[in-house]
């Protein structure tokens, strides 16, 4: 395939790439969040054990300070609770409180039936390739960024 018909379509899958994170980022202001926030909160309701605040910076693959930052934001509002971690001191248990629970059932639910109502609408072997194509192709793009050299190198 020459290299302009991929260039169309990597230009195609970024539009439809920006359209789902657009999608996340509107539901989250219409919440006062940003999508990071709104993330975030998914990770926690769906942890009803806790989670740790690397396991959150890992799976967004964000920084610890942007993660942390989230993390004060909920505490201060009184929405999680932060223990420390019997294996690693350094680490936080970041639990949902019951204010946070309260805040959180009217957000993340919902946008969780969202995604398994647009997704139910596919085929299962349409179901099956989407998440097959984009693990392929998510896995691609990791080694080729993760080979590109920083300037000057």
């Amino acid at each position: 395939m020459d290299r302009e018909r991929v260039r169309d379509y990597v230009n195609q899958y970024c539009r439809l790439r920006d359209v789902q994170f657009a999608a996340y980022e509107m539901y989250a202001r219409r919440h006062g969040l940003t999508a990071k926030e709104l993330f975030v909160l998914d990770i926690i309701w769906f942890a009803p054990e806790g989670c740790l605040q690397s396991e959150i910076c890992e799976r967004l693959s964000a920084t610890k300070q942007t993660i942390s930052a989230i993390i004060k934001k909920f505490w201060k509002q009184g929405y999680v609770s932060l223990t420390e971690s019997e294996t690693d001191r350094r680490n936080k248990i970041i639990r949902l409180t019951e204010a946070g629970v309260a805040y959180t059932e009217k957000i993340i639910p919902p946008a969780a039936q969202a995604e398994i109502d647009a997704m139910s609408l596919l085929s299962d072997e349409d179901m099956a390739e989407l998440v097959r194509l984009t693990t392929l192709f998510s896995g691609l793009m990791e080694k080729k960024f993760a080979g590109i050299r920083k300037r000057g190198d």
